[in-house]
């Protein structure tokens, strides 16, 4: 089913934005940046080094630089939002976590800073408290695998 409407330059933009940013980080582009370069460089001596020369490349990588900054900066804004939604299903979905935590991002730095020392505090008090190797042991890793096992078998 598609999203697209017709018309619609947006959904038609996240589709480009995300082939090209996937495309991008590929071995191919990075080989084909690499050929490019390795040219210009080889032809060289035939512009004999010349301003022009120079300047080809200088226009050229930052043309491209900039158009895509923009669209990494696209593709990492979905990308963002989509995994603070799937921490926030968690969030609201595991009891005793606190449903303040859901959309913490928009919080402002004075309350995020509030937040991370409540959390160092938790952090400093549990390691008074008991080893690591207590806490998370080999034994435990296997309950909760079992338990786990045992949940989806009685569900399904």
């Amino acid at each position: 089913m598609s999203r697209r409407r017709p018309g619609a330059l947006g959904p038609w933009f996240e589709d480009f934005s995300t082939s090209v940013t996937r495309w991008t980080g590929s071995s191919t582009a990075f080989g084909l940046a690499c050929g490019v370069i390795i040219l210009w460089a080889a032809l060289g001596p035939v512009f004999r080094f010349s301003d022009t020369w120079q300047l080809v490349i200088n226009t050229g990588t930052t043309i491209v630089t900039f158009l895509m900054v923009f669209l990494i900066q696209r593709a990492q804004n979905k990308d963002a939002l989509a995994l603070q939604l799937k921490l926030n299903e968690l969030v609201a979905a595991m009891e005793g976590a606190s449903n303040r935590l859901i959309d913490v991002e928009d919080l402002s730095e004075a309350e995020l800073d509030t937040l991370h020392k409540y959390y160092q505090r938790l952090v400093a008090m549990s390691k008074k408290d008991m080893k690591l190797t207590s806490s998370h042991s080999i034994e435990e890793a296997e309950h909760r695998h079992t338990a786990k096992a045992g949940s989806r078998t009685r569900r399904g």
